[in-house]
């Protein structure tokens, strides 16, 4: 297979199609010992992976797989997974170690070993097809890129990888090629050389320097592109400036900048911030804004970001202002501290560089920005609570198992987002060594197994897709109109009015027989007190109704709510329920504020003859609940309610509610005195 192999990438270097593998094999051929390690149980792409690793690990192929055969448990080494683990192993050791290397992300043999990992990966083992047609437009799938890229925690992370993957092969029919991957880490790398260059010059070094925040990103310097701060029915243009702590906002100057503004996102300031409508003289226009407010702030701030099309300058500044908040309100209620707090803030940190690197890729690509920051993700989905616990206590974990793994000096070397960040030449907050673990572990991913943390977003994403497929049926039933809502609503509500009309016709005795005999059976059931077992087998028929129905419906398909649509109606119509449907809600309004005005009226005795009878009802009433037993209290109320328009007791219930409709109608309302607002009073003079 070996020399099959070399002999058709001499034919390729006669053609003058020459790859990345066919140097690979080249070398290999040259080699005395490639036959000795080349590695019969893995595919040929993988063994060149595995030759890669072990020049970086500075050992042979046949070292690094009888290291795995001594650290693997068996169910690794089983022969369906051996290869792939094998693989993974190799790979992950070899990135534990390549990226402690200074400037690792800026080596072309470093992206590039990075892609042929993930082509290994999608055929690792010897009976799969061997890959000697590799060129430029190889590509890679969707589940071996979420498997390595992770791995990286610069390049991706678990949680957010699966979108990152689908928007850089969106122009690739969902496959990842080398080109598209080189720039994007292109991209990262040019991110993280401006990030590295705005943080470390004098723009506002005085405020940062005693948190150390970093600049990650700046909007308003280009006239072109300004940034409006709204104060009142003003608009200022100015520098809005986002750190890893705060926002600041410089307003312009003739020459310079004023003094900045800063908003905190660190602090538990219950601060809010949402997309905000502006435009002239205080209006509601446009939908351009991001709106921040706190707790330390008389009045919002908003913030426009002006542009002829679209609002995607200001999607993006909502979503990474969004982020470094999140991240801080993770940190707060998890208490992290430490490296785990540096960490975390890194995390967001590279999520915003790596949405940089995409919008540095290709600005016409329409992105989600909040779908690439996992601290935005986690606070949308369903279950996010859950994974950021997975990933507070993980990172919990390893900081307190930090000092003892590094004293082990055995094992794999965890990567961490704050290690690899200060192998890049930044300057880290909380020094930190490098911990082992137990498991064959890199960053948030282990060989051959599904981490806690890979499993939660898992089971979240399968129920956000649930959700989304219960929004997509809500938006299908969606009506318009409001006679044809109230339609809707009619034949929905039909079982329960049929319901009520049942009940309605008991109590008012219109069978005496039914009436009787409803009568007392409940009021048997309430002496007896068996009242929570009534409502126990209520609920176990519908229970037992539900699961009867599921299952001889479970081939068919779903009955549909049949409407009867009312008749369409023109314009003036509509206004003309609007209207009365205004009218009526003014007059339930309205009798609701006199019930208010008289109960205000009786309690503080405006009627002194009502309020003296309203006090002895009430005392009347506060004596049989403190000495009568509940469950007599329950049959007397139940007995009072259901035999009131019995035949023996019709006519004196009949007298005795039109006495208690004429004391309340001579009941007097309190006063209410309207008083203008003095703002108000001014404008008019």
């Amino acid at each position: 297979m070996f020399e099959g192999l070399v002999k058709e990438g001499s034919l390729k270097w006669l053609l003058g199609k020459r790859s990345y593998f066919d140097e690979e094999l080249e070398e290999m051929e040259d080699s005395p010992s490639a036959r000795k390690n080349w590695i019969s149980e893995i595919s040929p792409v993988a063994n060149l992976v595995v030759r890669r690793c072990s020049k970086i690990l500075k050992i042979s192929s046949s070292e690094l797989q009888e290291s795995f055969n001594q650290e693997a448990s068996d169910s690794m080494k089983h022969p369906s997974q051996y290869a792939r683990n094998f693989l993974e192993y190799c790979s992950f050791k070899a990135l534990s170690l390549s990226t402690q290397m200074t400037g690792y992300l800026f080596d072309k043999t470093f992206r590039r070993l990075t892609f042929n990992m993930m082509l290994a990966w999608e055929a690792p083992a010897a009976a799969s097809q061997p890959i000697t047609n590799v060129d430029e437009d190889v590509s890679v799938g969707l589940e071996a890129f979420c498997r390595i890229a992770p791995a990286i925690p610069i390049i991706a992370n678990v949680i957010i990888s699966e979108h990152l993957f689908e928007v850089l092969s969106s122009s690739t029919c969902g496959r990842l090629q080398f080109p598209i991957y080189d720039k994007y880490i292109s991209g990262l790398e040019r991110a993280i050389r401006k990030m590295k260059s705005n943080s470390e010059s004098s723009l506002l070094s005085a405020i940062r320097s005693s948190r150390g925040e970093k600049i990650l990103e700046i909007d308003g310097t280009v006239t072109t592109q300004p940034v409006l701060e709204h104060v009142g029915i003003s608009a200022w243009p100015g520098r809005l400036i986002l750190t890893d702590h705060s926002l600041y906002f410089e307003a312009h100057r003739v020459v310079s900048y004023d003094k900045p503004k800063r908003y905190d996102l660190s602090d538990d300031l219950k601060q809010v911030v949402k997309p905000e409508l502006t435009g002239p003289w205080g209006t509601r226009l446009f939908d351009k804004a991001v709106l921040y407010s706190s707790v330390s702030l008389s009045e919002p701030a908003v913030f426009e970001f002006p542009e002829l099309k679209g609002h995607a300058r200001r999607d993006y500044w909502l979503a990474i202002i969004r982020e470094i908040l999140n991240v801080h309100k993770f940190i707060s209620k998890y208490r992290m501290k430490g490296v785990a707090r540096d960490e975390a803030i890194w995390k967001a940190v590279l999520g915003i560089l790596r949405l940089q690197a995409i919008q540095d890729i290709n600005s016409s690509i329409h992105i989600q920005y909040d779908t690439l920051l996992m601290f935005n993700v986690c606070d949308q989905l369903p279950g996010g609570d859950l994974i950021l616990e997975t990933l507070a206590n993980m990172s919990n974990l390893r900081d307190s198992d930090h000092e003892n793994d590094a004293r082990a000096g055995t094992g794999m070397y965890s990567i961490s987002a704050s290690d690899m960040v200060s192998n890049l030449g930044f300057v880290f907050g909380t020094n930190s060594n490098n911990s082992n673990e137990s498991r064959i572990a890199v960053g948030e991913v282990s060989v051959g197994e599904i981490s806690s943390l890979e499993r939660a977003v898992k089971e979240s994403k399968n129920n956000h897709k649930k959700v989304v497929s219960a929004q997509a049926t809500v938006e299908g039933v969606k009506v318009d109109g409001i006679d044809t809502n109230l339609a809707v609503m009619k034949e929905l509500l039909f079982p329960i009015n049929e319901l009520r009309k049942s009940l309605q016709s008991l109590a008012d005795w219109d069978d005496p027989w039914k009436s009787t005999g409803f009568c007392l059976l409940f009021s048997y059931i309430i002496y007896r007190g068996w009242v929570g077992y009534a409502v126990a087998l209520v609920l176990m028929f519908f229970s037992a109704f539900m699961m009867i129905t599921q299952y001889f419906s479970r081939d068919n398909p779903v009955a549909e709510v049949k409407v009867v649509a009312p008749p369409p109606m023109n314009t003036m119509e509509q206004l003309l329920a609007v209207q009365n449907a205004v009218s009526q809600a003014e007059q339930f309004i309205q009798d609701g504020n006199i019930i208010l005005l008289k109960l205000r009226g009786l309690f503080l005795s405006i009627f002194p003859q009502a309020t003296e009878k309203l006090a002895f009802a009430l005392l009347s009433t506060a004596l049989i609940l403190a000495f009568l037993p509940s469950k007599y209290i329950t049959l007397l109320v139940f007995l009072e309610i259901f035999t009131k328009y019995s035949p023996l007791r019709k006519a004196s219930t009949e007298r005795w509610t039109r006495r208690l409709r004429e004391w309340w109608f001579s009941i007097p309302a309190a006063p209410v005195i309207l008083e203008r607002d003095k703002e108000e009073k001014k404008k008019k003079k």
